[in-house]
Parts: C-alpha cells; sequence; structure tokens
C-alpha cells in the first residue's frame, strides 16, 4: 500500500491511493470498495488513528501505516 497526501493550510486535505493491494481478484475488489471509506476517515480525522474497515483489515492496516509515513513526511504528524 502507498499513498500520496495532499495539504492546503496545515491540513490533510486529501489522499490518492499510489499502489493498492491487487495481487488477486479478491484484494483489488476490496481495495476499490474500501478505498473511499479510508480516505474520508482519514480526512476526518486529519491523522491516520482511523477506526477502518471491518473485512478489509490488511487494506486498513497498509492505508493506516502508509498514510502515518505521509503525515510524518509532511510535518503533520510525529
Amino acid at each position: 500500500m502507498q499513498v500520496e497526501i495532499s495539504v492546503s493550510g496545515g491540513r490533510l486535505v486529501d489522499v490518492t491511493a499510489l499502489a493498492v493491494p491487487e495481487n488477486d481478484p479478491r484484494s483489488s475488489s476490496i481495495s476499490q470498495q474500501v478505498m473511499p471509506t479510508l480516505i474520508s476517515q482519514a480526512v476526518s480525522a486529519q491523522s491516520a488513528s482511523i477506526a477502518g474497515v471491518s473485512g478489509a483489515t490488511y487494506t486498513s492496516n497498509g492505508f493506516a501505516e502508509s498514510l502515518r509515513s505521509a503525515l510524518v513526511k509532511a510535518g503533520l504528524a510525529s
């Protein structure tokens, strides 16, 4: 999982998934379905502390980990 963040005025405004789990059709389907929810959670929380999506634990955890890294690089988290 790899994400890119968009920041405006010191706030997280969007997250773009650059690489998502697609190693099989099921993983690809799950990723496509849950990404909008994960992005919405991240923008609302303004952090990587998100609830994630039930049934998509690996995708949710990978998203949160990549998001946390991007937020640290942007100086929005420690």
